[in-house]
């Protein structure tokens, strides 16, 4: 989803739904919906790991990203996934719990 704002709670919904909302400026936009409107194929190519998107005579917008919501998205963790990323912890964690006698 690409507009040059979005609402806060908005914003931080679409990374918990594995949607990325881009901020540009109005010349950016402009120029993205005048590559849009050029047929059929023309297509916009949003590059991630870059940061930018690509228009179809190669034109590129820069757009930033937090580095831990690009990491999320990238790797497409969610809350439950990024805790599984922890799993090696939480496990020895657990593991010496069972080892303390409870009285």
């Amino acid at each position: 989803m690409i507009s040059t704002s979005f609402g806060d709670i908005f914003y931080n919904n679409c990374f918990k739904n594995g949607i990325l909302p881009i901020r540009v400026s109005q010349e950016d936009l402009d120029k993205l919906f005048d590559d849009a409107e050029r047929g059929a194929n023309a297509t916009l190519t949003i590059d991630l790991p870059n940061q930018e998107i690509r228009g179809p005579d190669g034109g590129k917008v820069k757009f930033e990203i937090d580095p831990f919501r690009k990491h999320c998205l990238i790797n497409g963790l969610d809350d439950i996934g990024l805790t599984m990323e922890k799993k090696k912890s939480i496990d020895t964690y657990e593991a010496k719990l069972k080892e303390r006698a409870w009285a």
